[in-house]
């Protein structure tokens, strides 16, 4: 799995956003607001490859969460990247 490519995070106004650039993400409008947790995973993989079970460790090496709360709140995160058309 990898985010797709142009989809970069940016602060506007003190809100986590999810930014559309490039020629190809041209029609894009839909904004996707990040919370601190989702953004803080997005930086940690943005234009890399990364797994379920690697956003899992990361999640549990930044927040006191144990594994099964982690999986869950992963597995939600990837459906909404892959349902908003920003991870593949």
């Amino acid at each position: 799995m990898r985010t797709k490519k142009d989809f970069n995070l940016r602060n506007v106004c003190g809100e986590n956003i999810i930014v559309a650039e490039g020629e190809e993400n041209i029609d894009f409008s839909d904004i996707i607001s990040m919370n601190e947790t989702s953004a803080y995973l997005w930086k940690q993989v943005q234009g890399k490859e990364f797994t379920p079970e690697l956003l899992v460790e990361l999640l549990m090496q930044e927040y006191d969460v144990a594994e099964g709360e982690a999986l869950r709140d992963v597995e939600q995160l990837i459906k909404v990247w892959c349902d908003a058309g920003i991870a593949e």
